[in-house]
């Protein structure tokens, strides 16, 4: 049976003192109020899962703090306590929102039904509003996942960023999701039906990058048998992301300098202006402004890109969001190779927690990509890891209580395949407390 905190407003105090009396001895946290002014004073440093309130009282009525209840808090079940000629009031009291009434006398045995019911009615609401907030959170951002404090100040900029025009700079290390970043503001932007032209400016040779980005017309050089559009004109009324933007040339970056300018370029070989009507987001694993001292980077062009900034953190630095891209790769590789791969076993989960990633996110993905294709069971062993390290198999001994109890939270969860009932059931704990650890401790259910 679960708990409930409680709070009995009534003017009788054998009423209060035994109803409190009967839900204390079921386990339940039971406060109690004479008037309903006293219960809004209450609920004003207490938040109560349930109020038994009397429907006639001296002062404010039960139906008046009913109504004033759910204008403040609309997720309390509120019970009215009614005499068998006053069912009609009660009636009208469901009607503005009450949950039920209970006729006096009454039935202990009826009373524990009911306040069980409650319990198990506002458990399941609050299941199916967690899970309609861990879609909205997973779908705001497309396939950048994650509940860290650190990705969740990357998403809060990429709120505040995509609605602008103005043109970003994405630092980070290899691997660590820039071009996720650099998607899901052209997503959130007023040009996000658009087109989404990526530039991998390290894949080109110069020669070719020009071609490439300027298009060029027919006869411009002596392959160029058609005219072609280039990246530039592609990107019309879209964005253009330029990544890897630390490997282009000098030349380059004067040329690209100037379309940012007077927003028009020409193909090669053009002679009309093209308007670049584009946003840029650049995007760099490299020091840029160790590049400009060293001079193989622009300083001009380098505060055009960087009107606005911000870095993609390393993968060693949000470890706890580790678990939920783990079970989000897993799955997707399973559903691409066929194979009925649907768990990650406990000790594989702690060998990617002492793992430091230095291929970051990017290199995450490999490894359970890797795991799914050899794994000969239904469950990734840390066999299956290329990472595995058996000297580290233990978690380390400096992670706080905390730090331990929401990783074996984590990996109940996930043992259970999220089944909060049977989750519960192994934590010895049941489903709202369960529900309460998983909002403390900012835990995602996996895509």
């Amino acid at each position: 049976m679960g708990t409930a905190r409680i709070l009995i407003v009534d003017d009788e105090l054998i009423v209060r003192e035994s109803l409190g009396g009967w839900l204390e001895r079921d386990g339940h946290e039971v406060d109690t109020a004479q008037s309903g002014e006293e219960a809004l004073e209450k609920m004003k440093d207490t938040r109560f899962d349930i109020l038994l309130v009397d429907i006639k009282m001296e002062g404010m009525s039960g139906l008046d703090l009913l109504k004033a209840v759910k204008e403040t808090d609309p997720d309390v079940a509120v019970v009215m306590i009614t005499a068998y000629g006053s069912i009609s009031t009660a009636i009208e009291a469901m009607k503005n929102g009450a949950y039920e009434y209970l006729l006096k006398p009454f039935d202990p045995n009826e009373l524990g039904v009911l306040i069980e019911k409650i319990i198990e009615h506002q458990a399941q609401a609050l299941e199916t509003q967690f899970l309609r907030e861990q879609y909205k959170e997973r779908s705001r951002f497309e396939s950048m996942i994650g509940q860290s404090r650190a990705l969740q100040e990357i998403f809060s900029l990429i709120e505040d960023i995509a609605p602008t025009e103005s043109t970003v700079l994405i630092t980070g290390e290899t691997g660590t999701g820039k071009g996720l970043a650099a998607k899901a503001i052209h997503s959130k932007s007023p040009r996000h039906e658009g087109p989404f032209v990526v530039v991998n400016c390290g894949a080109f040779p110069e020669h070719l990058l020009e071609s490439e980005l300027f298009g060029y017309q027919k006869g411009a050089f002596t392959d160029a048998k058609t005219t072609k559009k280039g990246r530039l004109e592609l990107a019309h009324g879209g964005t253009l992301f330029l990544d890897e933007i630390g490997e282009i040339s000098m030349r380059m970056q004067i040329d690209l300098l100037r379309v940012l300018e007077d927003r028009v370029f020409y193909r090669l070989g053009g002679t009309q202006p093209i308007e670049a009507d584009f946003r840029v987001i650049a995007a760099t694993n490299k020091n840029l402004e160790k590049a400009i001292k060293e001079g193989s980077f622009r300083e001009d062009f380098y505060y055009r890109l960087n009107v606005i900034s911000f870095s993609m953190p390393p993968l060693r630095d949000h470890k706890e969001d580790i678990p939920l891209l783990a079970e989000h790769f897993l799955h997707r590789f399973a559903r691409e190779t066929n194979k009925p791969v649907d768990q990650i076993s406990r000790e594989a989960m702690d060998e990617m927690m002492l793992y430091e990633w230095p291929g970051n996110v990017r290199e995450l993905e490999n490894a359970i990509e890797r795991a799914v294709v050899v794994c000969k069971g239904r469950k990734i062993m840390p066999k299956d890891l290329p990472i595995f390290q058996p000297e580290y198999a233990a978690l380390p001994s400096d992670k706080s209580l905390k730090e331990v109890e929401r990783a074996h939270l984590i990996s109940v969860l996930n043992e259970n395949e999220w089944n909060i009932a049977k989750s519960a059931k192994v934590l010895g704990i049941d489903r709202s407390t369960l529900y309460n650890k998983i909002k403390r401790h900012n835990i995602s259910r996996p895509s």
